[in-house]
């Protein structure tokens, strides 16, 4: 029976996915660059950018996506920003933060639905994994790949710290786009809004609730705006911390 359960959820978790999927393939097929004509070499292409630094957030959380203000940065191909998805998930950091969440909930009996034991945490791990990792894929690839922006962040670096403040909240509302220019950031809203949906798949029933879907995605965007603050920030202090080091 549970087996019986666990394949239908898989199975609805596959069907919810599948189409961005297939829109993000055909995406990453028409991005593919055309053979270089004469003409074309005449014009100087901005440069792409394959490398990705890890600016670990407080030398800890997995940091691929902030650019400071010195650093020099090209375009995302699409493949890139599915590897930004990817390198994120996959760091051993977020694997155990998410760990530690799910630990907190069991503790808590967060959902008694979904039991204790190993059962019952494996059941929340899930979950709070598929959360995490299904909305990284739609603000940070799926939807920047499809609309053609870039999810990095782009440390505003000077100016005052509350102007400094309010630029990062901003930025949950603007990005930029891959050809430079600042759109409404419609990865962010719109592919949390998406991720919240595909939650109610393989959330249990009692939370399958218009309520339940905007409280999740309103978390969801709420902490990337924390994850802003952070990233405009951060490297102001990793550099107060490595001169103190250095003067002792």
């Amino acid at each position: 029976m549970q087996v019986c359960l666990l394949s239908r959820t898989v199975r609805r978790l596959f069907l919810a996915i599948a189409p961005v999927v297939v829109l993000c393939a055909l995406s990453i097929h028409a991005q593919q660059p055309p053979p270089v004509s004469s003409d074309a070499l005449l014009v100087a292409p901005l440069p792409e950018q394959t490398t990705l630094k890890n600016d670990r957030l407080f030398y800890v959380l997995a940091n691929y996506t902030t650019v400071e203000n010195l650093d020099k940065f090209g375009t995302l191909s699409a493949k890139t920003k599915f590897k930004l998805s990817a390198k994120t998930m996959s760091d051993p950091i977020t694997v155990s933060f998410i760990g530690a969440i799910a630990l907190i909930g069991q503790a808590r009996n967060s959902d008694p639905s979904y039991g204790q034991g190993f059962q019952g945490y494996g059941k929340r791990y899930g979950t709070f994994f598929a959360d995490t990792g299904i909305g990284t894929l739609m603000t940070t690839s799926a939807f920047p790949t499809l609309l053609h922006q870039d999810p990095r962040y782009f440390q505003l670096g000077a100016g005052s710290a509350w102007h400094r403040a309010l630029y990062s909240v901003s930025r949950i509302f603007v990005t930029r786009a891959d050809s430079g220019e600042l759109q409404f950031n419609y990865s962010e809203i719109v592919g949390n809004a998406v991720a919240a949906g595909i939650s109610n798949t393989y959330h249990p029933q009692n939370q399958r609730a218009l309520g339940n879907t905007l409280s999740v995605w309103g978390t969801e965007v709420l902490l990337n705006t924390v994850c802003n603050v952070a990233k405009e920030f951060w490297p102001d202090l990793r550099r107060k911390i490595r001169n103190h080091k250095q003067a002792n």
